[in-house]
């Protein structure tokens, strides 16, 4: 936690409602996302019992599973939940395709969103596509050519969702709480009736009041995938006993209800926090991100399309490593483009001295210095007077996000005066292009945090694999027990 969102939470705490702690919206959203609200069995690994899913925010659709001990019920479950899941993935090739990059290269215009209410819920979309992914089709325990398709969508979707930044499988108490910080404990913005209580509470309610009775089950029951306990004992496990008993219409008529009961009031939960966040501006850099999903959504898509063999069960440790690896690149990559597109994430980076703002006293536009090749060259020289504290140091790049194409380097730092030497970005001419440099009484920032400043080492090719680490991995099969997971 920064030291920005930690301040805010403490005048959130004091004033009784959140402080926002971002002013852009750092991710993209759909127009029509599918909305995916699952809940599980208490005490049964992966054992669905219901979910709400759909596009239209006045009409979901309820999926129960009457008793889920039922291996056959819960693959009818995986198969009703496929025709929803599917129809929106397929759907979205149909808008179009565009051609990017040097190579023309071409990837769809759209991309799936699936809004899940918070990291317990990608925690099920990948242990239900791990648990379905490698079904078979034929055989004992066969299920529809669907089931398995829809493990491979899923598992790709909770994938997507390790890495920062991705909008493919977005879970919302997470999105909130980088936009809002609110006056409880991070793990009670678990709750997103609570959180909601604190960024957006009812006219006339205090959000401290909002939040303790969004905590009570009867008045918000929980998100999901977990259910109440006194509702899985009140509700829950005699309606399933009727079902065992051969009571199948009178059960199943009484889960529908109590189940949608459950359901609903997260459902509009969901759609109140969509409408919060569609109401910020959307950052630079969104669309950029967007378009990487997009394009890792027409590569699987195209792939799978192809026969493609589904995910492996865990990755070699070539591939472990590589993927670690843009994980942690793509962290940093995120964490400075939020930072470029929004001067209060900035603020987190001025606090701990890797950024600062300033106002420009003085300019040198003609100044040149002798290149290392034995040429002059044009070197600006630019004073900012600032009073954030500079832990930077001499030599050091930086860029302002009012300028993000041009690098400069710190010379000098004197008190409340940083000097820095224009590197770039000043056009081809003898002198600096009009508009291509500071002047006095300009507003800026600079920063030391941008994202092509990263830089990562060099990994072996798979079949360079070590033999400490197994050596290189024979090509993958699925098998027998690729299938064997938690529910057998």
């Amino acid at each position: 936690m920064s030291a920005i969102s930690s301040y805010a939470r403490a005048l959130a705490a004091g004033d009784g409602r959140a402080y926002p702690i971002a002013s852009r919206r750092h991710l993209h959203l759909s127009d029509h996302p599918l909305v995916f609200i699952p809940l599980t069995m208490a005490g049964e690994a992966n054992a669905p019992l219901a979910a709400m899913i759909g596009t239209d925010r006045d009409s979901p659709s309820l999926l129960v599973v009457p008793q889920p001990r039922n291996r056959d019920l819960r693959f009818a479950f995986a198969a009703e939940l496929a025709g929803h899941v599917l129809r929106y993935v397929e759907d979205r090739p149909r808008h179009g395709v565009e051609t990017y990059g040097k190579e023309a290269r071409t990837r769809y215009l759209d991309a799936p969103q699936m809004l899940v209410p918070n990291g317990a819920g990608v925690g099920f979309v990948k242990l239900f596509g791990r648990s379905t992914r490698f079904r078979r089709t034929t055989g004992q325990y066969a299920v529809t050519p669907e089931v398995p398709l829809l493990g491979r969508w899923l598992t790709w979707f909770a994938e997507r969702a390790e890495h920062p930044g991705c909008s493919t499988l977005v879970a919302m108490t997470s999105e909130l709480s980088q936009h809002w910080a609110s006056g409880q404990s991070a793990l009670e913005d678990a709750n997103l009736a609570a959180q909601l209580a604190w960024i957006d509470p009812p006219a006339g309610s205090d959000a401290a009041q909002a939040a303790r009775e969004a905590e009570d089950p009867m008045i918000w029951p929980p998100s999901g995938p977990s259910t109440d306990p006194t509702f899985d004992n009140a509700v829950l496990a005699p309606a399933i006993r009727r079902y065992d008993e051969g009571q199948h219409e009178r059960a199943l008529a009484v889960l529908e209800r109590e189940l949608r009961t459950q359901l609903e009031p997260t459902w509009r939960l969901m759609w109140q926090a969509y409408d919060l966040l569609r109401a910020l501006p959307a950052g630079d850099t969104v669309e950029s991100r967007w378009a990487t999903d997009r394009t890792e959504f027409t590569g699987h898509h195209i792939y799978v399309g192809g026969g493609g063999l589904p995910q492996a069960r865990r990755d070699g440790a070539v591939a472990a490593a590589r993927r670690l690896q843009r994980l942690e690149r793509e962290q940093q990559e995120y964490d400075a483009t939020r930072a470029l597109d929004d001067p209060m994430v900035m603020a987190n980076f001025r606090v701990t001295g890797e950024a600062f703002t300033g106002t420009v006293v003085s300019v040198e536009p003609d100044r040149r210095v002798v290149s290392a090749k034995g040429r002059r060259v044009l070197r600006p020289l630019v004073v900012v007077r600032t009073s954030d504290p500079v832990r930077l140091v001499a030599q050091t790049t930086v860029r302002s996000p009012a300028r993000p194409s041009q690098d400069a380097t710190i010379i000098d730092i004197s008190g409340e005066l940083v000097t820095l030497q224009i590197e770039n970005g000043m056009g081809r001419g003898a002198t600096a292009a009009t508009g291509s440099l500071p002047i006095a009484g300009d507003d800026l920032t600079y920063t030391s945090i941008f994202p092509d400043g990263i830089r990562s080492p060099e990994l072996p090719s798979v079949d360079d694999t070590p033999w400490t680490h197994g050596g290189p991995p024979q090509p993958y099969t699925p098998s027998d027990d690729d299938a064997r997971e938690v529910w057998e």
